[in-house]
């Protein structure tokens, strides 16, 4: 496991490392997402967002909204990768 780190200004901005942008094939422009992956410890998984993602995902906010508790995340845990 390969460890990369980055420090927040006082804006809460960072740079993402080169190493990070790279596997993840971002460039000037393109838009990520952030998943909070709760468990033992919380996660947050970064990855590039296609252009027509941004306006899957903001349909799919308030349909599936019924399905985001912590009751949930705990029935189906076992089907997460």
């Amino acid at each position: 496991m390969s460890i990369n780190k980055a420090k927040l200004t006082s804006k809460y901005q960072t740079s993402i490392p080169k190493e990070i942008r790279e596997i993840l094939g971002l460039n000037k422009g393109d838009s990520i997402g952030f998943e909070i992956i709760e468990g033992e410890k919380k996660e947050v998984k970064l990855f590039k967002l296609a252009s027509f993602d941004i306006d899957y995902l903001k349909s799919l906010d308030s349909s599936l909204g019924e399905w985001n508790s912590k009751e949930d995340n705990e029935n189906f845990k076992h089907l997460q990768a």
